[in-house]
């Protein structure tokens, strides 16, 4: 009982520890945002500043600057045109690969997951080329194209959920005069609901916290993204850490309403085909 107890007791402890490492760093971040420049070299990052020199003045800043909106904007397309993409492609994709079998199938299965494992910035130079070839350089169209093309982890996540999805659907619906287009459509798609919540959220967080791609291929400022709008308040001429802190718990609201939206289809999702009954 003793040593129940105190296995219980250390799992706790090992959970709140976790907690807090995760939610450490937010909490500083919104102490941060409260404070004026003096206060953030005064008082200690782990205290909130106080109630005599509380300030909202680096929220009003921050939601002044036009290029915020420029930022949503830019940002909110870029994540509806590339996560519409990669669920067409990645549902159809997986579709078709597990419900039919053609010539050199493994082979293609196989580039699928090459594709995968290799390091995007060993192919820098290349993407490049590539983007400027099709000029898109300095357009909203170099980040979707590269979130579409080059991460196929929604390939995996369809293909283990519609691996369980029994095949006597499709055989019923053949017999009653269903085309394949409208087993996809009708039946197929449908079905896949959790599996594309789950891509949603994972690939919203991705696109929307990448600040790498939007620097490296679209330099504009009317380009700016939520992470490239940041980067100003990170300046060394210019940069203010009080804003920069306000600015990132304003960015990170959208993220969040996204995850608290979906969360409970990101499990099942992701599970789904781990388990054959």
């Amino acid at each position: 009982m003793v040593k129940r107890t105190t296995t219980q007791i250390l799992k706790q402890l090992i959970c709140l520890a976790m907690v807090a490492i995760v939610l450490a760093p937010i909490i500083l971040v919104l102490f941060a945002s409260f404070k004026t420049k003096a206060d953030m070299v005064r008082i200690s990052p782990l205290l909130l500043p106080p109630k005599s020199r509380f300030t909202l003045d680096n929220f009003q800043k921050v939601l002044g600057n036009k290029y915020l909106l420029v930022g949503f904007k830019n940002t909110g397309i870029i994540l509806a045109v590339s996560i519409f993409f990669n669920v067409m492609f990645g549902t159809i994709t997986a579709f078709i690969i597990e419900r039919f079998n053609f010539r050199f199938k493994g082979f293609i299965v196989g580039l699928f997951f090459v594709g995968m494992l290799i390091p995007s910035f060993v192919t820098e130079i290349a993407r490049f080329k590539v983007i400027q070839g099709l000029h898109l350089y300095n357009t909203l169209g170099a980040p979707i194209v590269i979130y579409v093309a080059s991460d196929l982890m929604q390939l995996y996540i369809y293909r283990q959920f519609i691996s369980t999805l029994p095949v006597s659907l499709d055989e019923s619906a053949l017999l009653d005069g269903c085309g394949y287009f409208g087993l996809f459509t009708r039946i197929i798609f449908p079905l896949l609901a959790p599996a594309t919540a789950t891509v949603v959220i994972i690939k919203a967080i991705n696109i929307i916290n990448d600040m790498y791609i939007p620097y490296l291929y679209m330099p504009k400022n009317k380009l700016r993204t939520l992470t490239t709008f940041l980067m100003d308040y990170a300046n060394a001429q210019r940069g203010s850490w009080q804003q920069l802190a306000a600015g990132i718990i304003i960015v990170m609201l959208p993220t969040i309403c996204i995850y608290l939206f979906f969360q409970r289809y990101i499990l099942a999702g992701i599970a789904a085909g781990a388990v054959k009954e």
